[in-house]
């Protein structure tokens, strides 16, 4: 674990990028659930029996298991962490900071889309932003890697 200390913005980033990372994973575990319940094609042309296919069956079919466990691992991890930067986001006070930085940092929308959902101008929600992103600096002083 890094001891680097990060900005609100380093800080409240992170829950993106974990979202992401279960996102791929899950995208490669449906391309293992392909993989696995794929039988192929069968050379009837050859005399001999092999087993081999049905132990690259039996791999691929152990990946995935694996996978999806790490992936439901991550998920329940991710969910426990998007609780505690709720909390510490809500921790403000401040109307306005609490939904920019939630909408921004916990939902994953655009500070345009903020904007228009809280029914502000772009111009000024971007003020906010950086204001919001300062208080929670501020307010959260020792602000660390998630994971």
């Amino acid at each position: 674990m890094n001891d680097k200390k990060l900005t609100a913005k380093q800080y409240l980033d992170q829950l993106r990028v974990i979202d992401t990372k279960i996102n791929q994973k899950t995208e490669e575990l449906a391309d293992l659930m392909t993989a696995a319940t794929s039988t192929g094609a069968i050379d009837y042309s050859k005399d001999r029996v092999q087993t081999s296919p049905q132990n690259a069956q039996e791999n691929r079919i152990c990946k995935y298991v694996d996978l999806d466990a790490e992936i439901n691992r991550e998920i329940d991890e991710f969910v426990d962490i998007k609780h505690r930067v709720t909390k510490e986001i809500q921790e403000l006070n401040v109307d306005y900071y609490i939904k920019i930085l939630f909408k921004v940092y916990v939902q994953f929308k655009t500070v345009k889309d903020a904007a228009n959902e809280i029914g502000l101008s772009y111009q000024y929600v971007r003020d906010l932003h950086k204001k919001a992103l300062k208080a929670f600096e501020e307010l959260h002083t020792d602000l660390h890697y998630l994971t």
